[in-house]
């Protein structure tokens, strides 16, 4: 991924935006709002007032008019430059054609799991999959107000990957935690009893220098080198 100047997604939604129209920033938000872009890209006043500063001064956008109306503040309207354009266009397209191996916190989790007792993971991961649940009814409750609207899928189309990509991730999770729970996931059996020796003052290293003897059969997926520390009950 190339190295942007102003690198903060909000930056390209804002990019986006002046390269309708020239807006003022409080029209910037309201416009993000108004096509439901807060579920993809953070959206807050503040910030929106830092990013439209920093792209001025990389000379990505420029102000064009300061306005006022009656007693409100002056506002500040805002153009893009043309290297603004060629950021915007640049930037977008790196993104849609280039995947990112970015982990996220759920991957980061999975792969230290067995510093925890399996059914504690499994407690966390059916807890996680009512949080998505949540989440999912929440996109759709979005899908269903822009429909309402009459906004063309085209300007909602991230909303609909969301979902596509949380109710998969709903998939994957539930069916892990229960095969954690009915113990048909591989090794289950032996990180149990792992968690179960710990808790009864068994050390570690003695674990893992008699893994066979100490966990049964099903300690073939535990690695001598595992770094994992469980957690004392």
């Amino acid at each position: 991924m190339a190295r942007r100047r102003v690198s903060n997604p909000l930056a390209l939604a804002v990019l986006s935006c002046l390269h309708e129209r020239p807006m003022h920033p409080y029209e910037i938000s309201t416009t993000l709002r108004s096509r439901g872009k807060e579920q993809s890209i953070r959206l807050n006043y503040g910030s929106l007032y830092s990013v439209v500063e920093s792209l001025q001064r990389h000379g990505l956008v420029s102000p064009l008019e300061t306005t006022r109306e009656g007693r409100r503040p002056e506002r500040t309207v805002y153009e893009i430059t043309d290297a603004g354009v060629h950021e915007l266009e640049d930037w977008l397209s790196e993104l849609l054609s280039t995947p990112a191996r970015d982990h996220s916190s759920l991957e980061a989790g999975l792969s230290l799991m067995p510093g925890l007792p399996p059914d504690d993971v499994a407690t966390l991961l059916e807890t996680r999959c009512d949080r998505l649940r949540i989440e999912v009814r929440s996109l759709d409750a979005t899908l269903d107000v822009t429909t309402e609207m009459g906004l063309p899928d085209l300007f909602v189309v991230e909303v609909a990957y969301r979902r596509h990509m949380l109710t998969a991730e709903l998939g994957f999770v539930a069916d892990l935690a229960g095969r954690i729970r009915d113990g048909s996931f591989p090794g289950v059996k032996a990180w149990r009893r792992l968690h179960e020796l710990h808790a009864e003052g068994v050390p570690l290293a003695d674990i893992f220098a008699d893994p066979v003897g100490r966990l049964g059969p099903d300690a073939a997926a535990f690695d001598t080198a595992a770094t994992q520390t469980p957690r004392r009950t």
